[in-house]
């Protein structure tokens, strides 16, 4: 192995390892976030609230357009990060109205 394609595989190591502990925070943070959209939920099916509040949605959409835009992010990949947290959080509230 030559010394440049060493200096390569300790940087490749590097950046492998980073995008490691960002996954662990990702997936940790989802976590935290579900927890506080159950309770949210919980509290919506017992007073008789809708599970979906699409005012707050859009809002919400275009604060993390924002927010992607600050960061560098793609805000096409974010919409659609955050559409899929939305739709997967609806679907928990609507089983709480059961």
């Amino acid at each position: 192995m030559t010394d440049a394609v060493s200096k390569a595989a300790d940087v490749l190591a590097d950046h492998r390892a980073s995008i490691d502990r960002l996954d662990a925070i990702l997936v940790y943070t989802l976590g935290e976030r579900f927890k506080h959209t159950q309770a949210v939920g919980k509290l919506k099916a017992t007073h008789d609230l809708p599970p979906s509040d699409p005012t707050r949605e859009a809002a919400q959409i275009k604060r993390l357009e924002d927010l992607a835009n600050r960061a560098d992010l793609d805000p096409e990949f974010a919409k659609k990060f955050l559409n899929f947290i939305i739709a997967e959080v609806i679907q928990h509230h609507q089983k709480h109205q059961s």
